[in-house]
């Protein structure tokens, strides 16, 4: 009799062992979340800064990484030559329903993000306008600014990339981790 006594104490022990592993104290303090945003959509819009109709170009992974391949909208951002264009970033998770904005979320934590625009083979200059509490740039407001073009004009390709950088940003793409990184079809003609 002592022993099936004492097995039923050590079953029922067992038992409970995951119940009482699975509480967790209210007043615990949350971890934080170092997970970078989840981004499936970036439009860049472009308005001529001397007037005229804005161009965007979007990227679109509405299904994030894997299943649907992206698509990029138009296949190719055309600028003019001996231009300024004053710029934009919206940023999506269409992940989501309805989609959420993470542009709103990056302006909030804009002392964490940076964005870096890498023209290649196109005669065309960015830098962001916005800058954060620390007075270090951002990149969700931008001027761009086209050279001239050869006879057939040139064209090559604009690399945006978001870094998130909580606690070490610097003013330069070095620290962090990218967030999302985009590589635009780009021409000045």
């Amino acid at each position: 009799m002592t022993i099936t006594l004492l097995t039923k104490s050590m079953l029922a022990l067992l038992v409970a062992a995951p119940l009482f592993s699975a509480c967790k104290d209210d007043n615990e303090d949350p971890k934080p979340d170092a997970d970078n945003e989840q981004i499936t959509t970036v439009i860049y819009t472009l308005t001529p800064q001397s007037g005229g109709a804005p161009l965007f170009i979007q990227y679109r992974d509405p299904d994030g990484d894997g299943g649907t391949p992206a698509t990029i909208t138009p296949a190719t951002l055309t600028l003019v030559p001996n231009t300024t264009y004053t710029g934009s970033l919206t940023l999506l998770d269409e992940t989501k329903t309805p989609a959420e904005n993470i542009t709103a979320e990056i302006l909030e934590e804009s002392d964490e993000h940076l964005f870096v625009f890498t023209p290649t083979g196109v005669n065309l200059t960015i830098a962001a306008t916005d800058k954060d509490k620390n007075n270090l740039p951002v990149g969700l407001s931008s001027q761009a600014v086209t050279g001239t073009a050869n006879s057939t004009g040139t064209t090559g390709s604009l690399k945006i990339t978001l870094r998130h950088q909580p606690g070490t940003k610097n003013g330069t793409a070095t620290p962090g981790d990218t967030d999302v990184e985009v590589t635009f079809p780009t021409a000045v003609r």
